[in-house]
């Protein structure tokens, strides 16, 4: 990053931040709370996601070591949440978080069926929802704008895998007209928050970059979910799900470290 630009992203961090009457060094640990907090949203859905695979016997190694996967990350959640210093309301969400993350996590034991499917579901939007109260509560206890473009960028983690996840219950034969509803309205989103993003002045070569793959990716996936389900498409609606999911969760790192560096704070 040159100096200019530094100066200039330097300038646009501290007046969200210093203006609103918070220093500079409570950004980082608020930036990594958003994530840690967030991605909770997109491990919730993938987990549902996963599982819905495995009914409808799409890629069922890769969906059980996903699940295997989500469980871990969430535990690492936890432990990293609790060294955030979280108060208030945030650490009421944080409870409530923990709760959910677990009656998740007892709906997804046992063999996968589809008559269990509308309670991994139900369970997995509960979480997310929760998750997603947690993150608003962090944001709200540091009133920082600044850290918004984390929980952005972290946001399309979670669309990505609820996207994927409705197209899998639709193919399960669950109601259809709600799963295209929101699958309408995700899409909408994540497209708006990526022309957002693309438009952010925290930017690096490195987030460009993910942001090109992100788009590129988003192609097929989105040209995935358009079509009718059949067993090539729902290999390729899991597959480029899992890659948009990647580059996002890459994105939201790529943020984290930008304005740590512009901050010049570890």
């Amino acid at each position: 990053m040159t100096f200019a630009r530094r100066r200039v992203l330097q300038a646009f961090v501290l007046t969200t931040t210093s203006s609103l009457g918070f220093g500079v060094t409570a950004q980082i640990p608020i930036a990594t709370a958003i994530n840690r907090a967030g991605r909770f949203r997109a491990l919730a859905q993938r987990s549902a996601k996963a599982y819905a695979q495995q009914v409808l016997e799409v890629t069922p190694g890769a969906s059980a070591s996903i699940l295997t996967t989500a469980q871990q990350l969430m535990a690492q959640g936890f432990d990293d949440l609790a060294k955030a210093g979280l108060a208030g309301d945030a650490a009421s969400q944080l409870q409530t978080l923990r709760q959910d993350t677990s009656a998740l996590t007892a709906a997804l034991a046992g063999t996968p069926s589809r008559a269990n499917l509308p309670k991994v579901n139900a369970a997995s939007d509960k979480l997310t929802a929760t998750a997603e109260r947690l993150v608003t509560a962090i944001e709200a206890s540091a009133r920082q704008a600044s850290s918004r473009i984390v929980n952005t960028a972290g946001r399309q983690r979670m669309l990505s895998q609820r996207m994927a996840k409705n197209y899998f219950l639709q193919a399960a034969g669950l109601d259809a007209k709600p799963l295209r509803d929101e699958i309408a309205a995700d899409r909408a989103e994540f497209k708006k928050a990526l022309t957002g993003l693309e438009a952010a002045p925290v930017s690096t070569l490195a987030i460009r970059n993910d942001l090109q793959q992100i788009q590129a990716q988003w192609t097929f996936f989105e040209a995935g979910i358009n079509r009718q389900p059949d067993a090539e498409t729902l290999r390729t609606v899991a597959t480029s799900s899992e890659r948009v999911l990647e580059l996002a969760n890459n994105l939201t790192v790529l943020y984290e470290a930008a304005l740590k560096d512009v901050l010049g704070t570890t």
